[in-house]
């Protein structure tokens, strides 16, 4: 009797963990891929976040028209962000909590974040503030936490699909 406890036991913690997300199947994030916000959509674009120590982080959100916005993006992609307001548009000043903590947003000599913009097959640097880019599918914003010392700024890795 006691070994026909333990064996529900073991089976409830099974179902528990797999209800929780956490059974042996591969995810698309082990596997690479980006996870989609909204997956079932027709078409995808990117976020792909690299910090100044390399580590990088890649969101995928779903849509259904032809175009996102890159606001719209980046508010979906749920990569943490604050910007702040300047005559040229909003500036971002922290991404995925970098810096931890700032005082000035685009202090002078200091690192920025770089802003990218994926066509399908490479990058080309933004010619425009992410607010006024729209992403067709498979394209991506690329984001380069970037030494002010670094010129050109370097570019993020491609995409993950």
């Amino acid at each position: 009797m006691r070994k026909h406890i333990l064996t529900a036991s073991a089976a409830l913690a099974f179902l528990i963990a797999a209800a929780c997300g956490q059974a042996s199947s591969v995810s698309p994030a082990a596997s690479g891929a980006a996870e989609c916000v909204n997956p079932k959509a027709a078409h995808r674009a990117y976020v792909v976040v690299t910090h100044l120590d390399g580590r990088t982080v890649q969101k995928c959100v779903g849509f259904a028209g032809a175009q996102v916005g890159g606001d719209d993006l980046m508010k979906q992609s749920g990569v943490e962000m604050q910007t702040q307001q300047f005559s040229f548009g909003s500036a971002v000043c922290q991404l995925d909590s970098e810096p931890a903590q700032f005082s000035e947003c685009l202090p002078k000599n200091g690192p920025y974040w770089a802003l990218w913009v994926w066509s399908g097959s490479a990058w080309q640097p933004a010619q425009t503030g992410y607010t006024a880019i729209s992403l067709g599918d498979g394209q991506a914003l690329g984001w380069r936490y970037t030494p002010a010392t670094a010129s050109p700024a370097p570019q993020p890795p491609a995409p993950r699909k």
